[in-house]
């Protein structure tokens, strides 16, 4: 390794890992199959390539191209060099809309290409669901499809021509009538003219074995053609020529309503003689809100175009009419359509998790049948399914008669191996007696490349190794792919795990408490890897900001996996390389919501840190941030604030506070509050009423210490809503306080002695696990008489919200308070909607700008403060994202530059770009600081917005009294 590492280093321009890092990130692709590299490379240009493969070949050492690694069938891994063309070969070359064609480089993101595209009414016809990470290059090579290939075929239907480096460094430039053709591929065809005219399943959706009928003299010797599909066996693309299409003015969605996944399927076929764009099929398993879909246990999801939005939905509702259900439904609001587009998109991860939480995996991901076979199809494959015991859901490509899978194999026995092989044999008799192909989109691959000859025959598979030496004639491309292959049931990923869980500190209840099944969740379908965030989504701001794979949660996920292999990452919980690749994450949480398989890397990293640093010396940012509650109490009963801020302001003690604290330089120390939240409480007027909901404000940290402003004015809200507040059970009792004199007498001595309530945020952020079980074991011993009660609890910092409801429960599963303290949580919005309906906030009547708090979008959701907003006339949306500062992240030196690239992505520019009118919404104390020192603005929570308009409203405003407000 270390003499081909050298020499590939002094031979090419671009990047070369052979580090445990490099390595470990692309020892899996999104299939069942793992392999681990020598090293990876990352060429800079077609230069790089040739000299890559020269150095290679002279070692014989095999080569695999990567792209976005989000293949299904295990064609993205290999045991010698990785080229990885998605650090440099990006490309979008030439864009020519007079020729409808692109230039493009191989690692060039389909996304990427669309965008460019469409200020010319053009776009790229395939469209897989991966559009947003997939890269041209692996579409050429697995001859991806997606969902328009209905109306726009195949990438191999889009390809002109194809520059290709050869394992021995020829360049060809592949094209029509034998352009590029390697030495003897013509004699060869010409030689076997008669099985290449019959041995090929004729199907929209063949994708399986080598295209060598494309080769045919009536088909125009199309080489570039016969190369799309080859898996990288046959030589390495450079460059691309593809045609692009002209894209419809105006579409419509018509989803139709069907039974079951097999009527859906019959329907199909008949729909295509009305030349829909797409006709997609998915079964009620796999949608996790069917809200606004028609009602059915499966649907059809069938896109029209149009000149006009009219002449879209006219077509879409001449569907609806050729389909005959009762149930269906027409969508022309892009928004609403993208909404029901997503739900389609994200099946690839949903599938991977059946109804009651156990684990499914692809290997049998989309195999094609006719579109006519397809409802016949489907009722075989069931059948087969339950001959076998095990259980799918189908979705997919319904008009093109594709299936999509993930099974519930268990691949961790050999027993359950045995199962997979059996069922693979017996399917792939079943998908060829039906005239199907095994691979209808995601290539062969070492999934289903071994089942081949039951598919062409003994003879065409010799075939395919023949054209195979002809172009490769060293084997180096990808070996052991399409042509001689490895086992279906080796190399299985999961063959290195240990075969016991290990021993962690969450309770991990989705997978059975088991660390090694919530890692094993990462499949790889990698939407974590997306250039933007895309409307709300938050996953994942740190790969945006450094476009680096180990930044991403999937890179994370991987290197987690190889840390309990144990085979490249040897030292375990100790691991330098995955505390690297985690010490970015933000722990945002926005995996948790926006991963399709709902990767929780938050809590992967915080269960790491715990490991890792337990017994050892912890970075002094986990003293001073992961503690923040004990310090800032300290400056609270001291009452040193003002002398703390006075030293805070700058000057050389704030720069040694920072430089003791492991707190980037870059930052301004907050400020801290004069006089704290509760103590503004003890000493306002009580408010006497014995009306309304009592409800439970719980004093947050930063409410508390560092902005006491929201509380008050969460306080003026709550009762102008004609709700009887109180706090909870740790400080002095009060009026409206609860339990009898006894109980508040001895709840404020338990509170002097052994503190206040704590959500445990910033110890658990920090990794600090035991000491977060301690802190919220004394809070759930505090908020007894609050769970007995049954009083609601409103948390206004959405990350302690988020904590409360996620983090509490499960670090103490085994304590029925703490699930009942999460049930108890609301936030500020929630409790107005459910406890206060009929109240109607203050007009405010003005636009807004801001970001919802990545903790609120991931776990609490934020459709209540859409509706809260909305009644009091503030207008806009909130931008998505993550402001970058995220707790104790932004502060922590040697994470500046990343908090101020992920503020810069949405936040910012929201801000900037905002009328001077506008009301900036941040209810996180991390976003509004973020805002005040990057952008020099003042966010404001949600609750200092309407309190400041009740203090606005006229005195005789009716009704506010009745409601129980006045007081403040």
């Amino acid at each position: 390794m270390t003499d081909l590492a050298t020499a590939l280093r002094r031979a090419v321009r671009g990047e070369v890992g052979f580090d445990v890092t490099a390595r470990a990130l692309v020892t899996m692709d999104a299939s069942n199959y793992r392999r681990v590299p020598l090293g990876v490379v990352a060429p800079r240009d077609a230069d790089d390539v040739e000299a890559a493969l020269e150095v290679c070949r002279a070692r014989g050492v095999p080569v695999v191209a990567r792209g976005g690694g989000t293949s299904i069938a295990g064609q993205a891994t290999g045991t010698g060099v990785v080229l990885d063309f998605t650090r440099h070969m990006t490309g979008l070359l030439e864009l020519d809309p007079g020729s409808r064609t692109a230039v493009v480089q191989p690692g060039l993101v389909l996304d990427r290409l669309q965008e460019a595209a469409a200020p010319h009414g053009l776009r790229f016809g395939p469209d897989p669901s991966t559009h947003s990470r997939c890269t041209l290059g692996g579409m050429i090579g697995n001859n991806s499809c997606g969902s328009h290939s209905v109306a726009w075929g195949t990438t191999a239907d889009s390809v002109r021509e194809l520059s290709v480096v050869t394992a021995r460094g020829r360049r060809l430039r592949l094209g029509r009538d034998w352009a590029g053709a390697p030495d003897g591929l013509r004699e060869l065809v010409e030689g076997d003219l008669a099985r290449l005219r019959t041995g090929f399943p004729d199907l929209p959706r063949r994708i399986s074995g080598y295209a060598l009928d494309a080769l045919l003299p009536e088909k125009g010797a199309d080489v570039a053609r016969s190369f799309c599909g080859s898996e990288g066996t046959l030589g390495i693309l450079t460059e691309a020529v593809v045609d692009l299409v002209e894209a419809p003015r105006a579409r419509a969605l018509a989803v139709l309503g069907y039974g079951d996944e097999s009527a859906a399927a019959e329907a199909a076929a008949g729909l295509l003689p009305h030349g829909p764009l797409t006709v997609e099929g998915m079964a009620a398993d796999l949608v996790r809100e069917p809200a606004g879909l028609p009602r059915g246990g499966a649907w059809l999801f069938v896109e029209t175009g149009g000149e006009s939005a009219a002449g879209a939905r006219a077509r879409a509702e001449e569907i609806v009419r050729a389909a005959g259900t009762a149930d269906a439904l027409v969508v022309t609001d892009p928004a609403a359509q993208r909404v029901l587009w997503r739900i389609r998109e994200d099946a690839s991860g949903t599938a991977t998790r059946m109804p009651d939480g156990s684990e499914a995996w692809p290997g049998w991901e989309d195999c094609a049948v006719p579109p006519a076979r397809l409802g016949a199809y489907l009722r075989d494959f069931r059948a087969l399914l339950a001959h076998h015991g095990l259980r799918g859901t189908p979705y997919g490509h319904f008009g093109d008669g594709c299936i999509h899978v993930r099974i519930d194999f268990d691949l961790l026995t050999e027993a359950g191996v045995g199962r997979f092989r059996g069922f693979s044999e017996d399917l792939a008799d079943l998908v060829v007696a039906h005239g199907g192909s095994l691979s209808g989109e995601h290539g062969d691959g070492q999934a289903r490349a071994e089942l081949l000859p039951r598919m062409y025959g003994a003879q065409t598979v010799r075939l395919f190794e023949r054209a195979k030496a002809l172009w490769d004639p060293d084997d180096l491309l990808n070996p052991g792919i399409l042509v001689r292959p490895a086992p279906l049931d080796s190399h299985l990923r999961f063959s290195v795990l240990p075969g016991r869980p290990v021993d962690v500190e969450f309770g991990y209840p989705a997978d059975g408490g088991d660390f090694g099944a919530a890692v094993r969740r990462c499949v790889g379908v990698a939407k974590c890897r997306t250039a933007t965030a895309g409307g709300p989504a938050v996953m994942c701001p740190s790969f945006r900001a450094t476009g680096a794979e180990e930044h991403s949660t999937r890179g994370r996920a991987r290197l987690l996996h190889e840390m309990l292999a144990g085979e490249l990452v040897t030292d375990g919980w100790r691991s330098t390389e995955v505390r690297d690749a985690l010490d970015l994450c933000l722990s945002c949480k926005g995996c948790r919501s926006d991963c399709p398989v709902g990767v929780d890397m938050a809590t992967y990293k915080a269960e790491f840190l715990h490991h890792h640093y337990a017994g050892r010396r912890r970075p002094a940012a986990h003293h001073s941030m992961g503690r923040l509650p004990e310090w800032l109490r300290l400056a609270a009963a001291t009452r040193t604030a003002p002398l703390l801020n006075a030293l805070a302001a700058g000057g050389p003690s704030a720069r040694l506070a920072k430089h003791l604290g492991g707190i980037a330089p870059e930052r301004r120390l907050p400020r801290l509050a004069t006089r704290t939240f509760t103590g503004w409480w003890r000493r306002r007027k009580p408010v006497r009423s014995d009306c309304g909901t009592l409800v439970v404000l719980w004093p947050d940290t930063f409410t508390e210490h560092l902005s006491p402003s929201v509380g008050r004015a969460a306080v003026r809200v709550l009762e102008a809503a004609g709700l009887r507040v109180a706090l909870p059970p740790t400080l002095v009792p009060r009026r409206g306080a609860i339990g009898d004199g006894r109980t508040r007498a001895a709840t404020a001595l338990l509170a002097a002695r052994r503190g206040r309530v704590c959500c445990g945020l910033t110890y658990v952020s920090t990794g600090q696990l035991d000491r977060a079980r301690t802190v919220m074991r004394r809070t759930l011993d505090l908020m007894e008489p609050v769970l007995r009660a049954g009083v609601p609890v409103v948390v206004l910092e959405p990350s302690c919200a988020a904590a409360l409801r996620t983090d509490l429960p499960e670090l103490l599963p085994d304590d029925p308070r703490a699930a009942r303290l999460a049930a108890s949580v609301v936030t500020f919005a929630q409790v107005l909607r459910r406890y206060a309906p009929d109240w109607t906030p203050p007009a405010v009547d003005r636009p807004a700008a801001g970001q919802t708090h990545c903790h609120q979008h991931a776990v609490l959701g934020d459709e209540p403060d859409r509706g809260l907003r909305e009644s009091a006339g503030l207008t806009g949306e909130l931008s998505g994202g993550c402001c970058g500062l995220a707790g104790n992240f932004g502060f922590e030196k040697g994470h500046f530059e990343v908090s101020r690239a992920c503020a810069e992505e949405q936040l910012l520019p929201a801000v900037h770009a905002a009328p001077a009118d506008t009301v900036i919404l941040a209810d996180g104390f991390s976003c509004r600081t973020q805002l005040e020192q990057l952008a020099g603005v003042r966010g404001r929570h949600l609750a200092e917005v309407l309190a400041a308009a009740l203090d606005e409203e006229p005195a005789d405003v009716p009704d506010r009294e009745a409601q129980g407000g006045g007081a403040g």
